[in-house]
């Protein structure tokens, strides 16, 4: 009976994913305005950057929304300025009014999902919440998938257009917006009150002075960067290496999203039985692989192979480090969430730099060497993981040190002592020897305070 009320919750969280998706949809969409209006690269691109701005602004202010009014309600308010930005194109395609549809569905989709991660954390709790925020992510990449293929059919004519030709994309995604206002609006899902008074925006930014948060949120930014980075790319590596026209070199595009999207529900399934550090690793370690076939290799199976491993490496680095993040400062969910999804500006970051360092080199290792960069990045992580795994077996052993030091000199437990010996097998030849090894400990313990003890949750 609990499982069942448990899916109930579930499924409506889940279509607001599939809603969440939606913002993709500026990719294909820009293109067909670039067409239909005759507007120049830069004009267009326009399009695609407002909906990375919107987060920069909107995501912290969103966390501290959700602490006035609930995470709910904030959700419920995103899928309202969702509905607002499709419903607009239904009436033209003017330049000004695609500026104002994008700009709300960029709006929508920051105040989506600052508060739709943390809401799912009121239903999914511990360490499935990594898999069920992955899960979200897969729900999310259907909704990115089917966009240009419903333009692409509404622009043919293959679907009744009602006269809107490829924006018969707005009013089907807007009704499936209506029925997730509906559903989400019927679900009851229990918050916890957050405690204290609400936080300001300067105390939300103030959380980027903790160590882990900070490192986190870089996290994101590199994930993005490299998520947005390899869609940009992709298809420039193979047009400069192979002689591929770009209709040929646009798949490394669709190879991308689709082990991406593979990723997120293998990942899913992962996630549900394997401790989200373990999981991280092993992308990492992926993600390490393609850099190193980017930068090494022209054959074309190897680049495609160096593509599909990028894509599953970076589907789940989000949904790790997000919910780490959240566990890390349960009494602060709301606020994390908002630095968090902040950090999907990263994806305006690192395509800028990209273009720079492929300029400046005068090729797309420019570029590549900018994703690497993130990679490393992600990569450090993991090195700071094992790292502070082994500094804690240290630490450990400090604290059984200390008690034998003590107890050594107290003749009062020396039954215990003789317990705690054999346990852990530890043989001592005499003081000076203990001593150094009391030392030793107290050092480790100071270097993984230092360095890598907020690695650890």
């Amino acid at each position: 009976m609990k499982e069942k009320s448990l899916y109930i919750r579930l499924i409506p969280v889940m279509l607001v994913f599939f809603t969440m998706g939606f913002v993709d949809l500026v990719g294909i969409a820009s293109n067909y305005v670039k067409l239909d209006l005759g507007l120049t690269d830069s004009e267009a691109n326009i399009f695609p950057s407002l909906v990375f701005f919107w987060f920069l602004i909107f995501s912290v202010p969103t966390g501290m929304l959700m602490n006035k009014i609930g995470r709910k309600k904030t959700v419920m308010l995103s899928l309202v300025v969702t509905f607002v930005s499709l419903l607009i194109p239904c009436f033209g395609d003017g330049y000004m009014v695609m500026l104002v549809s994008f700009s709300l569905l960029g709006i929508g989709n920051a105040l989506m999902q600052t508060s739709l991660n943390p809401l799912l954390s009121n239903i999914i709790t511990g360490d499935k919440l990594a898999s069920s925020l992955t899960f979200g992510q897969f729900v999310k990449a259907i909704a990115s998938f089917l966009a240009p293929y419903i333009a692409m059919w509404g622009a043919t004519a293959a679907i009744p257009s009602l006269g809107l030709g490829w924006r018969v994309l707005f009013p089907i995604y807007m009704v499936i917006a209506i029925v997730a206002i509906l559903l989400l609006g019927a679900t009851s899902i229990k918050e916890e009150a957050p405690e204290g008074k609400p936080s300001t925006f300067a105390e939300c930014i103030a959380l980027l002075g903790n160590p882990f948060i900070l490192l986190m949120f870089v996290g994101i930014m590199c994930h993005v960067g490299i998520d947005v980075g390899t869609n940009t790319t992709a298809p420039k590596i193979l047009m400069e290496r192979l002689g591929m026209d770009i209709h040929a070199a646009a798949f490394a595009t669709s190879l991308y999203f689709i082990f991406r999207t593979v990723g997120c529900l293998t990942g899913s399934l992962i996630l549900a039985h394997w401790a989200p550090k373990k999981f991280f690793v092993v992308s990492v370690v992926l993600m390490v692989a393609s850099m190193a076939g980017f930068l090494l290799f022209d054959s074309k199976a190897l680049l495609y192979v160096s593509i599909a491993l990028v894509g599953y490496g970076n589907s789940n680095v989000f949904s790790i480090l997000f919910s780490q993040a959240l566990l890390s400062m349960p009494q602060r969910q709301n606020e994390v969430s908002g630095l968090m999804i902040m950090g999907l500006f990263g994806g305006t970051i690192f395509p800028l730099l990209m273009g720079f360092a492929s300029d400046a080199l005068h090729s797309q290792t420019g570029a590549l060497l900018v994703l690497a960069v993130g990679v490393f990045y992600l990569l450090f992580l993991f090195i700071g993981y094992t790292l502070s795994f082994v500094l804690q077996i240290c630490v450990h052993c400090n604290q059984l040190l200390f008690q034998i030091h003590f107890l050594k000199y107290n003749n009062l437990f020396s039954v215990k002592l003789r317990c705690i010996k054999r346990k852990f097998h530890l043989k001592f030849s005499g003081i000076c020897i203990r001593d150094q090894l009391f030392l030793c400990g107290h050092f480790f313990s100071i270097l993984k305070n230092r360095l890598f003890g907020l690695l650890i949750h």
